[in-house]
């Protein structure tokens, strides 16, 4: 009976460790999802330091949900950049022209955001922009969306074609605007294209938190929480500063 009862003891001590190192785990994996959390609760109203960067913004949704602008300039935005939505709505309440209206009567510098489409030409892009963007030497300087790329394109657009009819897009809204535009580049277009390489222009880029560096040069325009949560909308904004 002595012999049991030291062999089981022998088994207990060694077991020991092992118990220890579940708990360590299960509190490292405690740990991680409080962090999570946390973080996932910060990033809900974070913004940069207005110290470091005192001209910021926002991008608005591009949705229907009404955007309070007089709100969003109380919480800190100077300009307001409007997707460019087009359709039977542009024009109703709510829709592109309407929140155009509201958003300089509220006081906020207004830019506006074309999504370029790697799929259509650059004619049918910039003749809806002159369509629905005034000649006016107040708005800020137009924002060319590179979000997209060419891969489900029927038919088939090559690489070099997109390019062209970027090239083509740009020189055309520059035009109409009578200023260059910014180029809000995603990772996956500058990987695909090289854009921030290939084309000279401000640069407008994106990463929750952390300062952007894939387009490998300087830009202007980051966009710092891509759904910052705010009153001014039931929809997250996309919270851009300025880089001087």
């Amino acid at each position: 009976m002595a012999k049991g009862g030291k062999g089981r003891a022998r088994a207990g001590s060694r077991n020991a460790p092992r118990r220890w190192l579940w708990r360590l785990a299960a509190l490292a994996v405690l740990f991680g999802l409080a962090f999570a959390a946390w973080l996932w609760w910060d990033m809900r109203e974070w913004r940069p330091d207005p110290a470091l960067y005192p001209e910021q913004g926002a991008l608005v949704p591009a949705g229907g949900s009404p955007v309070k602008f007089e709100t969003l300039k109380a919480v800190g935005a100077q300009f307001a950049y409007l997707p460019l939505v087009a359709g039977p709505g542009a024009d109703s309440p709510g829709g592109f022209a309407d929140r155009f209206i509201r958003a300089r009567d509220a006081g906020l510098q207004v830019g506006v955001v074309l999504e370029f489409d790697p799929c259509a030409g650059a004619d049918a892009q910039s003749g809806m922009f002159a369509q629905m963007v005034p000649r006016d030497p107040e708005l800020l300087p137009p924002a060319i969306n590179l979000g997209q790329l060419a891969t489900d394109c029927d038919p088939k657009v090559s690489d070099a074609a997109v390019e062209s009819e970027l090239m083509t897009l740009i020189n055309q809204i520059e035009m109409h605007a009578g200023k260059p535009v910014i180029l809000k580049l995603s990772p996956a277009f500058q990987e695909r294209h090289g854009t921030a390489t290939t084309l000279a222009r401000d640069l407008w880029l994106a990463r929750d938190r952390a300062r952007p560096d894939y387009a490998g040069r300087p830009w202007l325009l980051w966009s710092a929480n891509g759904a910052r949560v705010t009153e001014a909308s039931e929809e997250p904004v996309e919270w851009v500063v300025v880089q001087k």
